[in-house]
Protein backbone atom coordinates (compact mmCIF):
# COMPACT_ATOMS: atom_id res chain seq x y z
CA UNK A 1 0.00 0.00 0.00
CA UNK A 2 0.82 3.50 -0.69
CA UNK A 3 1.24 6.37 1.50
CA UNK A 4 -1.60 8.31 -0.28
CA UNK A 5 -4.08 5.01 -0.35
CA UNK A 6 -3.57 4.57 3.05
CA UNK A 7 -4.48 7.83 3.84
CA UNK A 8 -7.55 7.92 1.44
CA UNK A 9 -8.47 4.82 3.37
CA UNK A 10 -8.23 6.14 6.97
CA UNK A 11 -9.99 9.03 5.76
CA UNK A 12 -12.61 6.80 4.29
CA UNK A 13 -13.27 5.46 7.63
CA UNK A 14 -12.67 7.90 9.72
CA UNK A 15 -13.01 11.40 8.89
CA UNK A 16 -16.63 12.02 9.34
CA UNK A 17 -15.48 11.36 13.39
CA UNK A 18 -12.57 13.14 13.18
CA UNK A 19 -14.47 16.09 11.71
CA UNK A 20 -17.04 15.85 14.91
CA UNK A 21 -13.81 15.54 17.41
CA UNK A 22 -12.28 18.16 15.48
CA UNK A 23 -8.32 18.87 15.16
CA UNK A 24 -7.44 19.65 18.94
CA UNK A 25 -9.41 15.89 19.70
CA UNK A 26 -7.75 14.11 16.62
CA UNK A 27 -4.33 15.18 17.90
CA UNK A 28 -4.81 14.17 21.84
CA UNK A 29 -5.54 10.74 20.39
CA UNK A 30 -2.11 10.92 18.16
CA UNK A 31 -0.27 11.85 21.12
CA UNK A 32 -1.98 9.19 23.38
CA UNK A 33 -0.80 6.64 20.65
CA UNK A 34 2.57 8.21 20.66
CA UNK A 35 2.36 7.78 24.20
CA UNK A 36 1.59 3.85 24.05
CA UNK A 37 4.00 3.28 20.94
CA UNK A 38 6.96 4.47 23.81
CA UNK A 39 5.21 1.60 26.02
CA UNK A 40 5.80 -0.87 23.22
CA UNK A 41 9.40 0.27 22.64
CA UNK A 42 10.16 0.19 26.48
CA UNK A 43 8.91 -3.39 26.23
CA UNK A 44 9.99 -4.74 23.32
CA UNK A 45 7.17 -7.22 22.47
CA UNK A 46 7.22 -7.66 18.68
CA UNK A 47 3.19 -7.55 18.14
CA UNK A 48 3.01 -4.94 20.36
CA UNK A 49 5.21 -2.48 17.96
CA UNK A 50 3.49 -3.73 14.87
CA UNK A 51 0.07 -2.10 16.39
CA UNK A 52 1.12 0.60 18.26
CA UNK A 53 3.32 1.76 14.50
CA UNK A 54 -0.15 1.11 12.79
CA UNK A 55 -2.12 2.94 15.18
CA UNK A 56 0.41 6.61 15.14
CA UNK A 57 0.57 6.03 11.21
CA UNK A 58 -3.31 6.04 11.39
CA UNK A 59 -3.90 8.91 13.67
CA UNK A 60 -1.18 11.06 12.15
CA UNK A 61 -3.06 10.14 8.64
CA UNK A 62 -6.17 11.30 10.07
CA UNK A 63 -4.34 14.62 11.55
CA UNK A 64 -3.05 15.01 7.81
CA UNK A 65 -6.44 14.86 6.32
CA UNK A 66 -8.36 17.27 9.04
CA UNK A 67 -5.44 19.81 7.76
CA UNK A 68 -5.87 18.88 4.12
CA UNK A 69 -2.24 18.00 3.43
CA UNK A 70 -1.14 14.95 1.52
CA UNK A 71 1.20 12.82 3.46
CA UNK A 72 2.61 11.36 0.17
CA UNK A 73 3.76 14.68 -0.87
CA UNK A 74 4.61 15.56 2.28
CA UNK A 75 7.19 12.72 2.78
CA UNK A 76 9.15 14.44 -0.64
CA UNK A 77 10.66 16.66 1.44
CA UNK A 78 13.18 13.33 2.23
CA UNK A 79 13.40 11.86 -1.79
CA UNK A 80 16.71 13.40 -1.91
CA UNK A 81 17.72 12.09 1.80
CA UNK A 82 18.48 14.37 4.33
CA UNK A 83 16.59 17.79 4.39
CA UNK A 84 19.79 19.91 5.45
CA UNK A 85 22.86 18.15 3.90
CA UNK A 86 21.28 16.38 0.93
CA UNK A 87 22.81 13.17 1.78
CA UNK A 88 21.97 9.34 1.83
CA UNK A 89 23.07 8.73 4.75
CA UNK A 90 23.10 11.97 6.09
CA UNK A 91 26.06 13.53 6.52
CA UNK A 92 25.76 16.23 8.92
CA UNK A 93 27.74 16.76 12.24
CA UNK A 94 26.09 15.34 15.58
Amino acid sequence: MEIRGFQELIGKTFLERDRLRGLPGTFAWLVEEVGELSRALRMGRREDLDEEFADVLAWLASLANLCGVDLEEAACKYLSGCPRCGSIPCACPQ
